[in-house]
């Protein structure tokens, strides 16, 4: 496919490298789980781990961890290699998706558990336990075991465990996925405030798209053990480099177009496009197309005639499927009132995004 644009290495925010992954590859049998990745993560920065079930992401974290060992390749933290340490050498701590609380000792016992094993002084303990728990506001269960806690609180708890060893990068492997969609939402704030408050790097896995553009200074996306593309929640949706970043971050309509001359022409859709000659794939979202007749004055704005085939009401906005000459589009608008027979509809040509195939 020509036209699209190339997808070249994302660099971390501003800040020092904390953590760099080296052409690092892992096989189990007969199967590449893990393609020659290579990514960086800065000190300070909430990195998410995106993608399908299969795709990598938690092997990633368990290569960083220490629980599995590479096929090939390096990790780096700073000027040491970490993947021939062992993990309870590594700087690194892992709260997984089960939390893997001891049941028959309390909250304060889970937590002091790590300091105990790397050998910390009977005083050193409890006043680390206790700015522990004060970070994930937990102090006032320290004498409750696990089971009289709620979902949320046990994540909480799991946190501090993770925190009161002072890693310089905290893994997370989908720690929300067993929290109801209300108390979810609640801990995204959480963890995200409590991530800018402590100033140590996250990196997050999730398969959940939502989760990983509210949490992350950048989204690496993984397709089938490969990278397929690292930025910016605003960037990564604004600007998918691939066809499937754009289906799978968020909604799009892919247009199958034929450049020539600088004009893009599918079906009866064409606009002007700054793409080679060719066939070439864009991404448009739907909510960038409007109603003509409600839309912002657009220079040289996209006009065609569509029929309403669907309208969903998603209490602020609008979910439509129409119809144009053929060709089928979904379309996000504000909400309004019902929609029927055909309207003219108009998008900015500039949100025609072309993207690999």
């Amino acid at each position: 496919m020509t036209g699209a644009p190339s997808n070249p290495p994302s660099v971390p925010p501003p800040g020092e490298v904390l953590l760099e992954v080296r052409n690092v590859a892992k096989r189990f049998g007969a199967r590449d789980v893990l393609k020659t990745i290579s990514l960086q993560i800065a000190t300070g920065e909430f990195l998410t781990l995106l993608g399908e079930s299969g795709s990598g992401k938690t092997t990633l974290l368990r290569l960083i961890a220490g629980f599995e060992q590479p096929t090939a390749g390096e990790i780096w933290m700073g000027a040491e290699r970490l993947d021939t340490l062992p993990p309870y050498k590594r700087h690194v701590n892992t709260v997984f998706q089960h939390y893997a609380l001891f049941p028959h000792l309390s909250v304060a016992e889970n937590v002091a558990y790590g300091l105990r094993v790397t050998g910390a002084s009977s005083s050193e303990i409890p006043p680390r336990v206790d700015a522990a728990l004060r970070m994930v506001k937990m102090q006032e269960y320290s004498a409750t075991r696990p089971a009289r806690l709620s979902g949320g609180q046990q994540q909480r708890v799991a946190l501090a465990r993770a925190l009161v060893n002072r890693p310089q990068l905290l893994l997370l492997d989908e720690p929300l996925s067993a929290l109801d969609a209300n108390l979810r939402k609640q801990m995204q704030g959480e963890l995200k405030s409590l991530q800018r408050e402590l100033g140590i790097a996250f990196l997050f896995v999730t398969h959940d798209q939502e989760e990983a553009m509210a949490l992350s200074d950048r989204i690496a996306l993984l397709k089938d053990g490969a990278l397929e593309q690292v930025a910016s929640p605003r960037e990564i949706y604004a600007r998918p480099a691939t066809s499937y970043t754009a289906q799978f971050i968020g909604q799009t309509n892919l247009l199958r177009a034929e450049v020539h001359h600088g004009m893009a022409t599918c079906g009866s859709l064409q606009w002007p496009a700054n793409a080679t000659n060719g066939p070439t794939l864009f991404s448009l979202r739907p909510e960038s197309i409007q109603l003509a007749a409600e839309s912002s004055p657009m220079p040289n704005a996209v006009r065609f005639r569509a029929r309403i085939q669907q309208q969903i009401f998603s209490g602020s906005v609008e979910q439509l499927e129409v119809d144009c000459a053929g060709q089928h589009l979904r379309v996000r608008i504000p909400a309004r009132g019902v929609l029927t027979g055909e309207h003219d509809f108009a998008f900015d040509p500039a949100d025609a995004i072309p993207v690999a195939g």
